[in-house]
């Protein structure tokens, strides 16, 4: 008899094991609320795990880890995972909701067809600073030349950042210059290299992760960062009844779209329940819920009507047809690319 408890015991926590979902996201990139009716509505458990960049990601899953239902990864990444065969294709008939998403974000170069991904948000990146101090310095907001141009920095000087990412900031650098935020071609990327260090006196920091507390507190006037950072830091200066606003603006020369999207990793032991759940964040109220969150863009068309009325009119989560054309989503570099700019990086940072 203690035999047969023992096995219904184990058979019983091999079932509760197999209704899990796990799920690979960035931080803070779905409220608890969503999992929560979620994990109601498919009678299972969401385990989740968080990366802070898609190298990050990318390495982890390269040493080994594996058991991943859905990973969110940008369109670089994705590009990079499918080259890797690491990940299962989609299938769509699981996926009726997939109607809802605006063809504009659809057969991406980096998933031509989304045979493997699906769009669940994105970022872009931008300007964004302080309404107060830029106004009173007369400085422009609109265009690249503010991070870049001594005579614009030396009003600024130790009040500025820029992110810690060598993609994100080459390809700023880039797009200043004329050039596409993926052109490739290693003389523009000197060109850019050389723009940065002629600038990198004047900033404060590299910094990808407390900007949005230094440009809520006043510390830091103008940063090249993430939309929904901006967003959050406007958020929080507001609360605390800063006298400024926090601004995020789209520069004229253009920028970067960091497209996330879900895909279905090989080692997933549950596609089943990753369909469900695509569909399930498919679904416009579930997908609004991360927009009216943390700002996040929201490719669902659906999800709109959800949406809080002062974000959807903000024209840096949700850029006009006009602007989208000026927006560019990076590409996944082959090796040789990826050596030559990291050791474009290193003398940026060594500088």
């Amino acid at each position: 008899m203690r035999r047969i408890c023992l096995l219904l015991s184990l058979l019983s926590g091999a079932a509760l094991a197999a209704d899990e979902l796990h799920l690979y996201n960035w931080n803070n990139y779905i409220s608890a609320q969503t999992i929560e009716r979620f994990e109601t509505e498919c009678a299972c458990k969401v385990v989740q795990d968080y990366y802070s960049d898609n190298e990050e990601m990318l390495a982890k899953l390269a040493a080994g880890a594996s058991g991943y239902d859905i990973i969110v990864p940008t369109g670089n990444a994705v590009e990079s995972l499918i080259r890797q065969h690491a990940l299962r294709p989609l299938d769509k008939n699981h996926l009726p909701h997939l109607k809802n998403i605006n063809p504009a974000y659809l057969d991406t170069a980096f998933d031509l067809g989304n045979v493997y991904s699906v769009p669940y948000a994105y970022t872009i990146t931008l300007l964004g600073y302080n309404s107060q101090k830029i106004a009173e310095l007369g400085l422009p907001s609109d265009t690249w030349a503010v991070i870049f141009e001594p005579r614009y920095l030396e009003k600024l000087k130790g009040r500025v950042t820029v992110l810690d990412s060598q993609r994100e900031l080459i390809a700023a650098a880039l797009k200043y210059l004329g050039y596409s935020a993926n052109d490739v071609i290693e003389a523009h990327w000197q060109q850019a290299r050389d723009l940065i260090i002629r600038a990198k006196p004047y900033w404060a920091a590299f910094n990808a992760s407390s900007y949005i507390k230094e440009l809520t507190v006043g510390d830091i006037w103008l940063v090249h960062g993430y939309s929904n950072d901006i967003f959050q830091a406007n958020l929080d200066a507001q609360k605390a009844g800063r006298p400024f606003s926090v601004v995020a603006s789209l520069p004229k020369e253009g920028a970067v779209l960091s497209l996330d999207s879900m895909v279905l990793h090989n080692s997933g032991p549950r596609p089943d329940l990753a369909h469900r759940f695509i569909d399930f964040m498919l679904d416009g109220k579930n997908s609004a819920e991360l927009t009216n969150l943390i700002g996040s863009g929201n490719p669902n068309l659906d999800a709109l009507q959800y949406v809080r009325a002062e974000i959807v009119r903000d024209k840096s989560v949700f850029p006009d047809s006009v602007q989208l054309r000026h927006l560019e989503m990076l590409r996944d570099l082959d090796r040789k690319q990826r050596r030559v700019l990291s050791r474009i990086w290193t003398e940026i940072k060594l500088k």
